[in-house]
């Protein structure tokens, strides 16, 4: 808790916590550091499959499933121990929640490490995977449905980036329905029939929802989400090893995959780019799922989430347990959220970097034609602008090219990986070298990225030019474009000299890609 007088230095962290997410499949752990601007940053991410549904869901956890259920509980708290963890929320899911000795588990995981579990009811569940991806996605105002696919349970949220319309647990996850329905390897069409019949009577509530909330969009989350999209990626060629955050992929793109995947059996699966060696056995009943949902309710595209309990559960935390952290949760885009938030724990030069952005977006709304930019490079060119100096946080010298690293490595939310490219990328060619057939990482992108960072890196070089000083001096811009000029005029309120010169000296690459000649005019 923070109290009056704490320190508010926002890139000091204020508490080291770890959330645990104990459910049927795996125990999934993360440790953060919490600053005080109600924000998060990941130190260390631990996963371990336990299958705790193996012996059945519902009656008592087997020996071995109880055996590894603590073994895993050790591990996690060894990697606390050894991150100077403060604080552990662990909270279990379906399997222990469901189990006749799941009171002895939690009672054995007090006293041999201890460490408190809260069992949760599934609507608590539902809830907190909602905050997780309302703080992970770009969400608006529009509902979407938002999918938690797990081993025991399945949890639906209806709602937007502000509220939520519906929540829901269902016992219909993959390892249950492995478990109740034994289906055939591989599985037959008699078998989905009687799946896909029993969801439709699980759901019923689910659908008289979305005749009120309807959508077009879901949002998926954890392991069985994820394995999907990672299939349906290899399958168009796209790289499976990068994050999943914000990948979409269209209703046309499932069924394609469904067609031929549903026919697989085991050591056919086993050969499928994307997917988990440990869910072969129980992907299918979650194949089945999606497909149901998609064609039942006529959702046309799934986007992928890579935050679920485990964040939840710290940013319930943050709005319930911790005082007085406004600054981060006012704002409600993820994407505009988690730059601001890296801003501010590398001691960003705010006033130097929001100018410049502002200059830069005068730029981009002058030369959007011309340069055939659309509405979305706009958004990207503003976060670069805002975060061409961070590199300064780990050294003057080559600090573009720390901008560069700290960008690609601060898993920015709500951004997918093309876009997270541009913005580093173009932060990083704000100084010295331009973009070149050299430059090894950024000649691997595809052509059209390469195009829209070297369009963006051209004007944010002329406006870092033009607050050369770091003084704010160039206090209103407007801009002429001509056939063969591009006429930049500034009025200032003081001698504009060293801006005049910043921004000439790195105008080339704005020359070369407009093809215009770079005037720039004092005007009173």
């Amino acid at each position: 808790m923070i109290i009056s007088g704490q320190n508010n230095n926002t890139t000091i962290p204020i508490k080291r916590l770890a959330a645990i997410d104990l459910g049927t499949n795996s125990f999934h752990a993360v440790i953060v550091d919490l600053y005080s601007d109600g924000s998060f940053r990941k130190i260390e991410d631990f996963k371990e499959m336990v299958q705790l549904a193996k012996g059945g869901l519902g009656t008592r956890l087997a020996e071995g499933a109880y055996s590894r259920g603590m073994k895993a509980l050790k591990n996690i708290k060894v990697l606390c121990d050894s991150h100077n963890v403060e604080h552990i929320l662990a909270y279990a899911t379906s399997a222990i929640r469901e189990s006749e000795n799941g009171g002895e588990f939690i009672q054995d995981s007090i006293d041999r490490y201890g460490i408190k579990i809260n069992a949760i009811p599934g609507t608590v569940e539902a809830e907190l995977i909602g905050y997780a991806v309302q703080h992970g996605v770009r969400l608006g105002n529009n509902p979407v449905l938002m999918v938690d696919i797990g081993g025991g349970s399945v949890e639906f949220i209806l709602g937007n980036a502000k509220e939520f319309h519906f929540l829901t647990s269902k016992k219909i996850g993959v390892s249950r329905m492995t478990d109740i329905f034994k289906p055939s390897d591989p599985i037959t069409a008699t078998e989905i029939e009687k799946l896909e019949a029993h969801y439709r009577e699980e759901t019923s509530q689910l659908a008289e929802a979305l005749q009120i909330n309807r959508t077009n969009l879901i949002i998926g989350s954890s392991g069985t989400m994820q394995n999907i999209a990672a299939m349906i990626a290899a399958r168009k060629g796209l790289p499976v090893d990068v994050t999943l955050n914000e990948m979409e992929y269209t209703a046309k793109d499932f069924f394609s995959f469904y067609k031929d995947f549903i026919k697989l059996n085991r050591t056919e699966r086993k050969k499928i780019k994307g997917l988990d060696a440990k869910r072969i056995d129980f992907i299918n009943t979650g194949v089945v799922l999606v497909n149901y949902l998609l064609r039942e309710y006529g959702i046309k595209k799934v986007k992928i989430s890579t935050q679920a309990l485990r964040e939840g559960i710290i940013i319930r935390y943050l709005k319930k347990d911790m005082i007085g952290l406004p600054w981060s949760g006012s704002m409600s885009d993820p994407r505009r959220r988690s730059v601001f938030e890296l801003l501010r724990k590398c001691d960003w030069h705010e006033a130097h970097s929001t100018h410049v952005a502002n200059l830069a977006l005068k730029i981009f709304d002058a030369l959007k034609n011309d340069l055939k930019l659309e509405d979305p490079d706009k958004e990207l060119l503003e976060y670069a602008s805002y975060l061409h100096d961070i590199g300064y946080y780990i050294s003057h010298s080559k600090h573009h090219k720390h901008a560069l690293y700290i960008i690609r490595n601060s898993t920015l939310k709500g951004f997918r990986e093309e876009e997270i490219e541009v913005i580093a990328n173009v932060a990083r060619y704000h100084r010295r070298s331009t973009p070149k057939k050299r430059h090894g990482e950024y000649w691997k992108l595809a052509p059209s990225v390469r195009r829209r960072i070297k369009n963006l890196s051209g004007i944010l070089r002329v406006a870092d030019g033009l607050d050369r000083s770091h003084y704010q001096n160039v206090q209103q811009l407007d801009i002429e474009t001509t056939e063969k000029e591009i006429i930049f005029k500034i009025k200032v309120q003081a001698d504009p000299q060293l801006e005049i010169w910043g921004a000439q000296r790195k105008a080339h690459l704005l020359r070369e890609v407009t093809g215009k000649k770079i005037v720039i005019e004092v005007v009173n």
